[in-house]
């Protein structure tokens, strides 16, 4: 400790376990970039200013155990006993209630959602592997294919190659439950209707209802594909539960009406060549890829009609390439587009219901048409789709960013005519040939987590982790690289963000789960 006197401008000292340190350092650049308002700022501005308003108590000492090792724990504990506030400049913060002030915290220069994004990319940049991670033997389940966290966050699923499902606890990563033979077959997707109640499908052709609370057997097995069952979405509108699979059809089920012995089901689309299919976030759209490098979007989305394949010749709106115009002037058009409709509900030109755009997305690099489409995401905000696409020669990956450019306004009635534009890209690690690589958005739909070989990849749109919507680029972008992480001995095949937690999960080839947490 220096000798000098304390002086006000003195700093603090410097903080001794290596939590603490991290957070003195996090917090200490916040302030640096964001000083103080000026002392003439009107008061009403500076509620949290002492001087305008009756001395307050001062404030309790620091605890003694506020520069042990704990880490981020204690300095929870700390900010509890303190109702919130900071006991000390910079020593005892606590980040969460860092956070909390700077929600409530006075000035025209401060943005809360700036600042606590900010916070949490610096989070996910020092993401890693957790120490206890979930280990799961080969012996027994074979490859992961997917990951699902329940809306809560309080369980995770693991779909497995060898008939299994596995059920943990992310905080703990405890073991509760392996649903043993859950198929025949393979299971590829796992989607929760609600925090209680998940839905399975597998290449044994079926899809299976699980509870939670009673997890010795199924709620009941539903039947209608022909062939492998790929993926599961879920309409919260209509309560309908949406499947896909390599026979072509997308078929919804009425799960208003389910029994023992299935529920109600109709075949609601069909196309050959058929690999993922997904509903935008307010079911507005339906997107469907393709292994002959199609994009299939149905706009205002009807799940209750039946599309017959003679209907097709009048759904079906233009083969069209993706557009390369500016952003902002497309979602201008569709916001005028929209409003106008709105005036004019009856006019000539309004799209039908369920309305097919058949498109070509431009892959970087490649001028030929029709690579293969193998994964698809939607942005949790409905503003893009995320694709991973493979070349004709299978010997390059890509993972695309596509925006959306009929505007803001959800479900316009007006059909919309290219609307997809080319944002960003980046190449990927050609590793793992024949498998399917699932990406995801975390969710806030900043950052993208992507299969990188024997590891993942987080990217954002820009160095900042911005929005995408505030840096759009004139031009095809490359995504940003915030962090890579390699933590598996096999070619990783899934990845899942928590919906609550900063948490993300990681599947493999040789049947590994890791979860990967920020490392102070």
């Amino acid at each position: 400790m220096s000798s000098d006197p304390p002086s006000e401008h003195h700093s603090p000292p410097e903080p001794r376990s290596v939590a603490a340190r991290r957070l003195h350092e996090l917090l200490r650049d916040e302030r640096e970039e964001h000083p103080k308002p000026e002392e003439d700022e009107p008061e009403e501005e500076r509620d949290g200013e002492s001087c305008s308003r009756a001395p307050s108590p001062p404030p309790p000492p620091p605890p003694p155990h506020c520069h042990s090792d704990s880490g981020l724990e204690t300095l929870g504990d700390i900010a509890l006993s303190t109702g919130g506030r900071s006991s000390g400049p910079g020593l005892c913060d606590s980040l969460f209630s860092w956070l909390w002030r700077r929600t409530v915290r006075r000035g025209p220069l401060v943005d809360p959602a700036r600042d606590n994004y900010r916070t949490m990319t610096r989070l996910y940049s020092s993401m890693s592997p957790a120490a206890d991670s979930v280990n799961l033997s080969t012996q027994t389940h074979g490859a992961v294919f997917n990951l699902e966290y329940s809306p809560d966050g309080s369980v995770l699923t693991v779909a497995c190659e060898q008939t299994e499902v596995l059920l943990f606890d992310p905080v703990s990563s405890r073991h509760i439950k392996t649903l043993v033979e859950a198929h025949e077959d393979c299971v590829n997707n796992i989607r929760f209707l609600d925090n209680r109640l998940f839905a399975t499908c597998s290449d044994d052709t079926t899809i299976a209802l699980w509870d939670l609370r009673k997890l010795n057997s199924k709620v009941c097995s539903l039947h209608g594909h022909a062939s492998w069952v790929k993926n599961i979405e879920y309409d919260t509108h209509t309560r309908l539960l949406v499947t896909s699979g390599f026979d072509g059809n997308v078929i919804t089920w009425d799960t208003n009406r389910f029994t023992e012995d299935g529920c109600p089901h109709k075949k609601f689309f069909h196309t050959r060549y058929l690999m993922r299919m997904r509903l935008t976030p307010d079911c507005s759209k339906m997107l469907i890829s393709t292994s002959s490098g199609y994009l299939l979007i149905l706009h205002d989305l009807d799940l209750t009609q039946s599309l017959e394949v003679g209907s097709y010749r009048i759904l079906r709106a233009r083969r069209a390439p993706l557009s390369t115009g500016s952003s902002s002037s497309s979602r201008t058009a569709g916001s005028r587009h929209g409003n106008d409709s709105k005036s004019h509900p009856h006019r000539e030109g309004l799209s039908p219901r369920n309305s097919l755009e058949v498109l070509t997305p431009e892959i970087p690099g490649e001028r030929d048409r029709g690579n293969c489409i193998t994964s698809l995401q939607l942005h949790p905000k409905g503003w893009a789709t995320l694709l991973r696409c493979s070349s004709n020669m299978d010997d390059q990956e890509w993972t695309c960013v596509y925006e959306f450019q009929e505007g803001a306004p959800p479900r316009p009635p007006v059909s919309p005519r290219c609307s997809l534009r080319l944002t960003h890209y980046i190449e990927e690690a050609n590793v793992g040939r024949g498998y399917i690589k699932e990406l995801c958005f975390s969710p806030d739909g900043r950052l993208i987590c992507s299969p990188y070989g024997y590891g993942v990849r987080l990217l954002a749109f820009d160095e900042r982790c911005a929005e995408l919507v505030d840096c759009m680029p004139v031009r095809t972008a490359l995504l940003h690289e915030v962090r890579s992480i390699y933590s598996h001995s096999d070619v990783v095949l899934t990845s899942k963000f928590s919906p609550t937690h900063c948490q993300l999960a990681s599947g493999c080839l040789s049947g590994r789960v890791a979860l990967y947490q920020p490392h102070f």
